[in-house]
């Protein structure tokens, strides 16, 4: 059965054939190069007809399944449920993901009217006495049915996915879980929503040109194109964009106008007006403690984390609370760093949260002879992007070619046919790397249709990096800073896990594996970012075509530890509030920022640094699948940190490492447990020293 369109981080398309209806795209087969999605014809109202249609025929295909009488197998059961939903998967994947990255008003009521509507469909099915009752009987038998592995794990995550979605509740409580998940699945779009209009309604207007003191050029060119945009002609605009605001309060010698795009960052969701995101999550969390009790779980984390490798929230403590410590020491250490070139500068002041970027960026320079600005020439975004393309060539022997002939949602957005090395087709894969008025904050990599079989026929994979990265600024191509070109990596590595992915069930393919495993071949990526030997295929200035000088990268390399206190703790900080939030068994007695403050006061979070991301702006938690999940990035960084000295004791390129990695990670999708694909490639369970080294905390 397909898992529900709102909160599964992907989920599978197929392409329906059957009678037209009128010109709605997705009434017929994508007459398309390579089936994708003909974004050119879809249209606002081409959704909902589609939705209903789509929920219409899924209903149909279960009654068939549970009442046909026959004696319940894998087969008429399981693999039937498995591919039922054909038209509504298809649909929903097109609409989520031009609700996420190019989304407008029009959508996002759609997406307020259908979500409880696919909510309420797929709890129908989970309650469906008689499915179920087939379900258990394959199950209970499973043992003597000879299934491969891959549908032994079907069988398994079939049954689990009915028992945790209420299906062994009374009538009274599933109907009271019911209506939780509709309440769920239209405050978590809202949360969004508001999110994404604070992030376009803050500009910080400069009209005199003496106010941009200490900005670089191009900062200021893209400031001046941004101000045009917005009707601000001959004027500066700076808003809460990343590619905006973090060069501002890098460089900005104005601390007070950093200080007020700064709190305009850290107040979003937070202003008390109809964008407050503060009851919104008030009322998520206290829903997500009822939800989680009436399954017979203790909490909200208890409830997610079973089906994580971290398993229970004592776990996710134990792994937060080793690196603490020591990341929080090393944070107050560049604290005192800080302070001392502000007192040494004659500023009489203390260090703020709005300070630390500034004098973060003017420390590195003065220790390393380093900084983004001398950086960025190297980093021009197609360099980037061919040097990523090419490390996955190395590795994989996997090609990537550029094809105009295939329809597109945006102008800005690129079509990539990846290919093996005798030509074969894997799938698609779009980049879309710039922020506009219509796409969420951040990065993201997105299915419009996952890998399966049908039969013998491989159907291929459509995915999507969407990222919001600086934009071309006048005569200058888009350059990226060192954490977009990581950001850049790291995506590219969750479209590998989608693309090369070899399953015979979609849902069980690709990134459809536990959130705590998902971030490990993102992560491997970002290792390579570094490597000497990489940065000589990508980083090339972007006027002179010359590689970047060796006594740069070996500034790069001395500068790998620096302000690491302060990116762990800032991240750790998020992480724990997650949890904290999610190991509650009933609702604060506090509004929404006094349980922030009690939980970072409760870890000894210095002033100086504000939590990565305070919880009215939590998306990751309050509108994108990873609530008591957002430790994973920690948790997979001990595993790729430990994955990654295979390549490193093999050679970078190792085509037989790269090949185990691929068979047994990439390939296998969710379809065993992610610590046995994890041994199965590395030999051994993961280490934590490898992190702690890589992070300087040791």
């Amino acid at each position: 059965m397909k898992r529900s369109l709102f909160f599964v981080v992907a989920v599978s398309l197929l392409v329906c054939s059957f009678s037209p209806q009128g010109q709605n795209p997705f009434f017929s087969d994508y007459d398309t190069p390579f089936g994708v999605p003909p974004f050119d014809r879809i249209k606002v109202e081409h959704y909902m007809p589609a939705f209903e249609e789509g929920m219409k025929q899924h209903r149909g295909e279960i009654e068939a399944i549970a009442g046909s009488g026959n004696t319940p197998t894998f087969e008429n059961t399981i693999e039937a449920l498995e591919r039922s939903g054909a038209l509504l998967t298809n649909v929903g994947n097109v609409f989520r993901g031009l609700n996420s990255a190019n989304t407008n008003e029009d959508m996002q009521k759609i997406a307020k009217e259908v979500a409880p509507l696919v909510s309420r469909h797929y709890d129908e099915i989970r309650f469906n006495e008689k499915l179920f009752a087939s379900i258990k009987a394959v199950y209970r038998k499973k043992d003597k049915l000879n299934l491969s592995p891959e549908q032994q794990r079907l069988l398994e995550e079939t049954y689990k996915h009915f028992v945790r979605g209420g299906a062994n509740l009374g009538k009274e409580k599933k109907t009271e879980l019911a209506g939780i998940n509709e309440e769920l699945s239209v405050l978590s779009l809202q949360f969004n929503e508001n999110l994404l209009k604070e992030n376009n309604r803050f500009e910080l207007v400069i009209e005199n040109e003496e106010d941009l003191a200490g900005l670089p050029d191009a900062v200021r060119t893209a400031a001046a194109e941004a101000a045009g945009r917005r009707g601000h002609e001959g004027k500066w605009v700076f808003t809460l964009h990343k590619p905006s605001m973090v060069p501002f309060i890098q460089y900005s010698e104005r601390r007070d106008l950093r200080e007020k795009i700064f709190k305009a960052y850290i107040n979003r969701g937070n202003h008390g007006d109809e964008l407050d995101n503060k009851e919104i999550l008030s009322k998520m969390i206290a829903l997500r403690i009822q939800k989680a009790q009436l399954l017979g779980y203790e909490t909200h984390a208890h409830y997610v984390l079973e089906e994580y490798m971290a398993k229970e929230p004592g776990n996710v403590y134990d792994l937060l609370n080793k690196l603490w410590k020591p990341a929080l020491k090393r944070a107050k250490q560049e604290a005192g760093a800080l302070q001392e070139m502000i007192d040494r500068e004659g500023g009489d002041f203390k260090l703020e949260a709005w300070d630390w970027w500034f004098y973060a960026e003017r420390l590195k320079k003065e220790k390393y002879e380093l900084d983004d600005e001398v950086l960025k020439p190297y980093f021009e975004l197609e360099n980037v992007r061919v040097g990523a393309f090419a490390v996955a060539t190395r590795l994989y022997g996997i090609t990537f070619e550029e094809r105009t002939d295939v329809p597109v949602y945006h102008d800005e957005v690129r079509a990539f046919e990846v290919k093996e090395a005798n030509g074969t087709h894997i799938g698609m894969l779009y980049t879309d790397y710039h922020p506009r008025a219509g796409k969420r904050g951040g990065a993201w990599m997105g299915s419009y249709r996952k890998q399966w079989m049908d039969g013998g026929k491989r159907i291929t994979p459509v995915v999507a990096n969407v990222c919001n990265f600086s934009r071309p600024a006048g005569d200058t191509p888009a350059l990226l800073n060192f954490d977009e070109v990581n950001t850049l990596f790291h995506e590219f590595g969750h479209a590998l896990h989608g693309l090369l992915t070899d399953c015979v069930y979609e849902s069980l393919s690709g990134t459809a594996v536990a959130t705590d495993f998902v971030e490990l071949p993102s992560q491997i990526m970002e290792n390579y970012t570094t490597e000497p030997e990489v940065l000589k295929m990508y980083a090339r200035h972007y006027k002179t075509g010359e590689p970047i000088p060796r006594e740069l990268v070996e500034k790069i390399r001395k500068a790998r530890h620096f302000n690491q206190g302060f990116a762990t703790t800032e991240y750790l900080a998020a992480s724990i509030l997650d949890m904290d939030w999610h190991t509650l068994t009933e609702p604060p007695k506090v509004d929404p920022i006094a349980f922030e403050n009690q939980s970072l006061g409760s870890i000894g979070l210095i002033d100086e640094i504000v939590v990565r991301y305070r919880s009215p702006y939590f998306r990751h938690i309050f509108s994108s699948g990873y609530s008591s999940g957002y430790y994973s990035y920690v948790w997979a960084e001990v595993l790729d940190a430990d994955a990654f000295q295979a390549f490193k004791e093999n050679g970078l390129f190792d085509r037989e490492t790269a090949a185990r990695f691929r068979k047994h990670i990439l390939s296998a999708g969710g379809t065993e447990e992610p610590m046995t694909l994890y041994v199965r490639f590395r030999g051994a369970e993961p280490s934590i020293e490898p992190l702690l080294e890589r992070r300087g905390l040791k």
